[in-house]
């Protein structure tokens, strides 16, 4: 049996890990048409490249917003435990970091993309760089190869598209998968950038907060005209020139990119940020503190008053906010006014206004809709022969190595060729 596999990412290469060490006397073939496989992958996890999450593999579909109970068999097949044993064995060791992410031992995502090409190397996988495939060939609506960029036509008994998504196109993610299943019968869904920032109200000035990251807050994300909340997480964001990121941010974006009307609702000024600086107080909690704060300050300039309480960077932007003269003496502001800093402090308020480019999306939301496609096999269920695997898929996560688990799963499912 002759195997063809279009990728040469995480989901490739599990692909042919899957199908070599489960079939005997199988040909396989990776055709990655960039110079090297796994640039996607290298700057996973900024550099450091999150393998996977370490909790239960129960778990993932409820991290999973897109289309998760797809991956049932898939996670069960190939799970967590799974990738972070083969790359053991292959002698990338791995630690546990806050959030449950999974990371090598030695932050470098190079380690894990050597660890997945030597193991294929060592079950004889040809591999070839710089051959790219612009169609998958059929005949009576059954696999029979693939032809290049050249005109080559590579004859084949199975083809599997592992080409991923079409975000940060430079590392080869540009979408031209898409394109070879939709030349096939297969239906995309709408692209979208999902683990993607957010676009801010121009008036809500977050470019003065530039830069300035928050660890331990609770975030919530209403649409307004329901009052409904649509995500809320706890940790870490970041204020950027055009809005708000970091992972918290990012997760939520996974879930926003799938709300029902969401543009419009973008358009109408009715998606809310809403941020919780001291979630670990309640408001008469935090009223306390902050009396606390003025009575060792109440000499001093309200402006002076909140070194104690809010990063350096904040406190300009809360004084504005609060409405409070700034060169007020802090025994003179009134309790109401206090009040209103409490509020303040614990619901910062945001209108979120777009989502940032495509290209700027960690991952792809669409794909191969899966409707057509068999999710115990991977197998399309309009060509024979033909399988897919990773962000192809129209599946995806929250951050947290999920969405690479999504490919090592999805890879090594479609690679058994069932």
């Amino acid at each position: 049996m002759k195997l063809i596999i279009i990728g040469g990412g995480p989901a490739g290469l599990l692909a042919a890990i899957s199908a070599a060490s489960n079939h005997e006397k199988i040909d396989i073939t990776i055709l990655e048409k960039m110079n090297m496989l796994g640039k996607k992958l290298l700057i996973t996890g900024k550099g450091r490249c999150n393998i996977t999450s370490d909790i239960d593999i129960s778990e993932f579909i409820s991290n999973i917003p897109g289309n998760g109970k797809f991956l049932y068999s898939a996670f069960k097949n190939f799970t967590n435990l799974d990738i972070i044993k083969l790359l053991n064995n292959q002698g990338v060791e791995t630690k546990v970091e806050r959030g449950n992410r999974v990371f090598p031992l030695s932050d470098k995502s190079q380690d894990v993309l050597n660890a997945l090409v030597k193991k294929a190397q060592k079950l004889n996988i040809k591999i070839k760089t710089n051959s790219r495939v612009i169609k998958i060939l059929k005949n009576n609506d059954e696999v029979i190869g693939v032809m290049l960029e050249t005109g080559e036509k590579i004859i084949a008994d199975k083809v599997i598209l592992a080409t991923g998504g079409n975000t940060y196109k430079a590392t080869g993610s540009n979408g031209e998968g898409y394109e070879l299943a939709r030349n096939l019968g297969h239906t995309i869904t709408k692209i979208k950038p999902s683990l993607v920032p957010l676009v801010a109200s121009k008036k809500d000035n977050c470019i003065s907060l530039q830069g300035l990251s928050l660890k331990n807050v609770s975030i919530k994300l209403v649409d307004t005209e329901k009052d409904k909340i649509i995500y809320e997480d706890f940790g870490e964001m970041i204020f950027t020139h055009f809005g708000v990121s970091g992972p918290t941010i990012l997760s939520s974006s996974a879930y926003l990119v799938r709300y029902k009307n969401i543009e419009n609702l973008m358009k109408e000024n009715k998606i809310k940020l809403y941020i919780d600086l001291k979630p670990a107080l309640s408001e008469e909690k935090l009223d306390k503190r902050i009396i606390r704060d003025f009575e060792e300050s109440k000499n001093k300039q309200f402006k002076h008053s909140l070194n104690n309480l809010l990063p350096s960077k904040m406190i300009d932007y809360i004084i504005q906010k609060s409405n409070i003269e700034p060169n007020k003496k802090v025994n003179e502001i009134t309790k109401e006014e206090r009040n209103n800093l409490v509020k303040l402090i614990k619901k910062i308020e945001i209108t979120v206004k777009n989502f940032r480019p495509l290209d700027e999306g960690i991952i792809t939301a669409g794909g191969i809709n899966i409707k057509e496609i068999n999710s115990t096999t991977m197998e399309s269920k309009i060509v024979k022969g033909l399988y897919f695997a990773g962000e192809i898929i129209d599946v995806d996560a929250y951050t947290g190595g999920f969405n690479l688990q999504i490919a090592y799963s999805t890879g090594y499912t479609a690679g058994l060729l069932k």
